[in-house]
């Protein structure tokens, strides 16, 4: 296994697995996109699954929305897969946030956060309450919870309330994705933000986007990830094996080198 660290009492490598690729989520182009959603069937997420508790890593990371995926998560803990999954939440294809995390509770998440585009609307309208009941919700299931927000500002005003577990931060804020603007915009500036924000959290974090959705070179991308983040923090990693089939296991090769 990869070097561990105690994550909010869970025992968590320091590389966990995302999900985007699984998605179709490339954040460059929809050829991309829709290139990841062919390769990535169930049968294949299984698969990079299987080849990442392999390769050391003992974590993975999706969210709730995806049918395809979550299906497979489900399909993946109820054949015993080893992994402990920590679960994205978000509600816009439930009824409710309290469905949303009925069903990732029971599926079986150690761990959950609610998404970036939901907490970055809550922050801009001020809403405290609505956060409150979620988290309030979710800590009753009994497992780790925290929030993702694009807007690093939106991350302070959730740590000022002491009510989450941890925090997932991106190092880029391409919060276009999530605005009525449109498009991508990724500024290596916000990378050095990230990790000042990062650093200065008390709470536990996950980094993710470090690599820029495929656009910094992977050994600087993670050597400046696992130089500037807490020594408790994880980083959290899409795979997409379309580039390199052995990309799961050049990864973990890397961390586990440059953490020795």
């Amino acid at each position: 296994m990869l070097p561990t660290v105690d994550f909010c009492g869970l025992t968590m490598t320091r590389l966990l697995i995302g999900a985007n690729p699984f998605g179709g989520f490339s954040h460059q182009n929809k050829a991309r996109d829709d290139a990841m959603r062919t390769y990535y069937t169930p049968e294949r997420i299984l698969e990079t699954w299987d080849r990442a508790w392999n390769a050391g890593i003992n974590t993975f990371v999706t969210n709730n929305e995806t049918a395809h995926v979550i299906e497979t998560t489900q399909r993946y803990l109820a054949m015993g897969g080893p992994m402990q999954w920590i679960a994205q939440v978000s509600f816009r294809t439930y009824e409710s946030m309290e469905e949303a995390i009925d069903r990732v509770a029971a599926i079986g998440c150690q761990a959950m956060f609610f998404h970036g585009g939901l907490i970055d609307r809550l922050f801009a309208e001020k809403d405290s309450s609505t956060l409150r009941g979620w988290v309030n919700y979710a800590k009753a299931k009994g497992v780790p919870v925290g929030v993702a927000a694009h807007n690093l500002q939106a991350h302070e005003w959730v740590d000022t309330m002491n009510i989450v577990d941890f925090h997932s931060v991106p190092f880029f804020n391409c919060g276009s994705v999530h605005s009525k603007a449109g498009g991508e915009r990724f500024q290596l500036d916000d990378m050095a933000q990230a990790v000042a924000l990062i650093r200065a959290l008390d709470k536990p974090c996950i980094a993710y986007k470090i690599l820029g959705a495929g656009r910094i070179d992977p050994v600087m991308g993670f050597d400046y990830a696992l130089r500037n983040i807490k020594p408790g923090d994880v980083i959290n990693v899409g795979m997409n094996r379309l580039d390199c089939d052995n990309m799961v296991e050049e990864n973990a090769a890397l961390v586990t080198r440059l953490l020795a």
